[in-house]
């Protein structure tokens, strides 16, 4: 069974699913270049866009268990940014957001991914969720460092955006890194030895929008 919507709060934000209601709201953030830029959203942004995604994207994806969105609002109704978190593969969520550019630089983001983060764990079947944003996507990045999350390495060609394939970097939280239980057994690797490197690979995934810390 899907988990049925739900309203995440901190005692900074409300976290909630996105309705109809808000359609204007992502519409007007979302003319910001830096948020076209770094993400996969269409540019230009038109209002059927907004509409679309508030409608039947953001809902179909809470009926499906595809895909978990969340409008990131203060206690006054104001948005700060959207998150989602993407089911990639068995066990394995990718979160994307991006942030209002006035919203930027309260720690809003981070604290939206790691409440985000923490309800995936304790709720869907997750014991992995996974960073990815294009190389260069400097702000997104503090975010996930900020939050946690452990850097391990580089994509090539991992991100297809507006029709250039680009490099990434990809970096993971794992339920133990918030002090919580994975839902299956995990047993690390040894450490690698002094100076061994290790080249990843993986499939390409959506990207992580421009957020302030």
């Amino acid at each position: 069974m899907e988990p049925e919507p739900v309203t995440l709060t901190t005692p900074r934000l409300v976290l909630r699913p996105l309705d109809p209601q808000d359609a204007d709201a992502v519409y007007t953030a979302a003319q910001d270049p830096d948020i076209q830029r770094w993400t996969t959203i269409p540019s230009p942004y038109l209002p059927e866009h907004a509409r679309s995604f508030t409608e039947l994207l953001a809902p179909e994806g809470w009926a499906s268990g595809s895909m978990f969105t969340f409008g990131v609002f203060l206690p006054d109704g104001a948005l700060t940014g959207v998150l989602s978190l993407t089911m990639r593969s068995p066990g394995t969520a990718e979160v994307g957001f991006w942030a209002a550019k006035e919203h930027r630089g309260h720690g809003y983001t981070t604290e939206a991914t790691l409440t985000a983060a923490r309800w995936a764990f304790t709720t869907l079947p997750v014991d992995r969720v996974e960073w990815r944003a294009e190389i260069g996507n400097t702000a997104s990045r503090a975010v996930a460092e900020n939050a946690g999350f452990t850097l391990e390495g580089t994509l090539r060609s991992a991100i297809a955006n507006k029709g250039v394939r680009r490099d990434c970097w990809l970096a993971s939280l794992l339920p133990s890194d918030l002090g919580l239980p994975s839902t299956a057994p995990y047993v690390p690797a040894p450490s690698s030895p002094s100076g061994a490197s290790g080249g990843t690979a993986g499939p390409s995934g959506g990207t992580a929008g421009p957020s302030g810390v």
